[in-house]
């Protein structure tokens, strides 16, 4: 069912990476470096990477900074979607999605699911769109980086990507916002 359309060319995306954590810098931060890696490998380009503290303002400053900017298509952060106390990143990001994805979380819990069972509820992985720029919202563990973007971002973020994918539609996302104008 799905497949790569190779008559479409690749549109190469900007991204940019926001890990966020009380206690690693960008040396240990595996989880923001497998994403790193796996943008650049599928030809996308990495626009920005850092890491803010798990602080809601510091995390929804950062993300509105990005969904501003022309350069950036998708957000992905990494971090902070347990259930602990200092665990905010859905908390500082939901109440501003314009559009939530429930579908995300509900695939990226089934690929989990896969990987390491019931323990995939431990999790508040989400998406949504800010300012019509797609934000992604993931554990904090690279294996679950990984499993986000080989099981679901890769494809989606492919314009080839058949029967859909989320480049075809990012022209329109924020249609709404020029409704009843002019």
């Amino acid at each position: 069912m799905n497949r790569i359309d190779e008559s479409r060319g690749f549109i190469p995306l900007g991204i940019a990476v926001l890990t966020v954590s009380d206690t690693r810098g960008i040396a240990e931060d595996r989880s923001g470096q497998a994403l790193a890696d796996r943008i650049e490998e599928a030809g996308h380009r990495l626009v920005d990477r850092t890491i803010v503290t798990d602080d809601v303002e510091l995390i929804r400053d950062k993300v509105l900074s990005w969904s501003r900017d022309d350069r950036i298509d998708v957000v992905i952060t990494t971090g902070g979607t347990g259930f602990t106390g200092r665990d905010v990143t859905p908390d500082a990001l939901e109440p501003i999605f314009e559009k939530r994805m429930d579908g995300f979380s509900a695939v990226f819990h089934r690929i989990s699911y896969d990987k390491i069972g019931v323990s995939t509820i431990q999790s508040r992985a989400t998406g949504g769109v800010i300012n019509a720029t797609f934000v992604f919202v993931l554990p904090g563990s690279p294996g679950a980086c990984k499993d986000a973007w080989d099981g679901i971002l890769k494809a989606q973020l492919d314009y080839r990507h058949m029967p859909c994918n989320f480049v075809e539609i990012m022209p329109r996302l924020d249609e709404h916002l020029k409704r009843g104008s002019g």
